[in-house]
């Protein structure tokens, strides 16, 4: 039987059943893997110019943090592309390890070589900080843990943080995410987070996307429309392509199609690196203006949209085309304003489990209360496809989103 399975802000689909207890059929289609080699199904590096944007930019010299489920750091196409990073969880078991695949599929999207018919990345020239969180975290640290892995990308110069995952909430549930990320951008990086897979049914708000300052990616098909499930409000600030993208199966060896707002995420990251490697001088508001000066849009169309953001992730009319006005370097284009002053963190830093400095666990921070159709608490998602969704009870709804689009 073929199921697509939805974890924690991206959509996967694989040629085997998953059999286990909390499976929830979620709806979709279900493509059949294929034997063919990834790399020659990648057809949105056509559609985005990847050959001509290489020849500027591959985004060597930018680092890549990808807070998500940990990065195998020996898969083919990885090999070499990834730093020690950190294991934030309670019981670590490092960072480069990675039961659910999803961060290793965002990694690849983002610097992937193509080794061993593997995943092309799109910027393979970046380095890769794996930051790991847990998918099955209590709501009350939620919060923490997020603030904790976003301060130490931040502290290691990681110039874009991308976040594929997400939990339901408000703003007022995450005070140190929100300082966190304030830090970050006072830092000079540049936050990406998926927006959330359920704009065809609750379409609520998901944080860290939702914080000020946290730019949300939505994801489109690979005819430029968004795609009805992909979140929207205001919390969009640009779309890229997250509909039928090629990768490795998560429970088999073979090769599958998947979609999602976190592969949506990867690539808008990924675009990020390119246009900060071919102008290091540039501050990550310049990148980001650029980035939403150049997105595509439909003609006459009043902007931001609840849906589009400022448009669709068009790296090429920066890299290629010489496009886009970097404008001042230190007023933030999102919210028309300079950076905030970041706040100090709770606690002193303490060692990671991979023996780097890692921010100590803050104060016990307000217990999220977002709701499931289940009950009282929120629920993790590890977003791995289009069809199953594993809930994990008495936990913060941790999304991990992909899909199809066109630039």
């Amino acid at each position: 039987m073929r199921i697509q399975v939805r974890k924690l802000g991206h959509r996967v689909v694989s040629a085997t059943a998953l059999c286990g207890v909390g499976l929830v059929a979620m709806g979709g289609t279900a493509p059949a893997a294929t034997a063919a080699d990834i790399r020659s199904r990648q057809w949105y590096l056509q559609d985005m110019q990847a050959e001509n944007m290489w020849k500027a930019s591959k985004g060597k010299g930018v680092t890549v943090a990808v807070i998500d489920s940990g990065v195998n750091a020996e898969l083919p196409e990885l090999r070499g592309q990834v730093l020690a990073g950190v294991d934030f969880n309670k019981n670590p078991s490092g960072a480069h390890k990675d039961t659910l695949g999803h961060g290793t599929e965002m990694a690849a999207l983002i610097a992937g070589t193509g080794a061993g018919s593997g995943v092309q990345g799109l910027a393979p020239e970046t380095k890769i900080l794996p930051l790991k969180v847990a998918v099955t975290q209590r709501s009350r640290e939620v919060d923490r843990v997020l603030s904790k892995a976003v301060r130490y990308a931040a502290d290691k110069n990681a110039r874009v943080i991308s976040v594929s995952l997400g939990t339901e909430g408000l703003a007022s549930y995450y005070p140190e995410s929100q300082s966190a990320v304030d830090y970050a951008l006072h830092k000079g990086s540049l936050v990406f987070a998926a927006v959330g897979n359920s704009g065809d049914k609750k379409n609520l708000p998901e944080y860290p996307a939702a914080l000020r300052g946290v730019v949300g990616v939505g994801a489109m098909d690979r005819q430029g429309a968004v795609v009805k499930w992909s979140n929207h409000g205001a919390q969009v600030g640009l779309v890229a392509f997250g509909d039928d993208l090629p990768q490795h199966c998560p429970e088999s060896q073979g090769r599958c199609t998947g979609g999602g707002t976190s592969q949506a995420t990867a690539l808008t990251s990924a675009s990020a690196a390119l246009i900060w490697a071919k102008h290091p001088d540039w501050t990550n508001n310049q990148v980001l203006r650029v980035m939403m000066e150049t997105a595509g849009k439909p003609a006459n169309a009043k902007m931001p949209s609840e849906y589009l953001g400022y448009g669709s992730i068009r790296p090429r009319k920066v890299l290629v085309d010489g496009e886009g006005d970097p404008g001042p370097a230190d007023v933030n284009p999102l919210t028309n304003t300079k950076n905030p002053a970041p706040a100090a963190p709770s606690a002193v830093a303490t060692e990671g489990k991979d023996g780097e400095k890692a921010p100590a666990p803050s104060a016990e921070s307000v217990e999220a209360k977002t709701e499931t159709s289940r009950g009282g608490h929120t629920t993790v998602w590890l977003a791995i496809g289009a069809g199953v969704v594993v809930l994990v009870g008495l936990a913060v709804a941790f999304t991990l989103k992909r899909r199809r689009g066109s630039a």
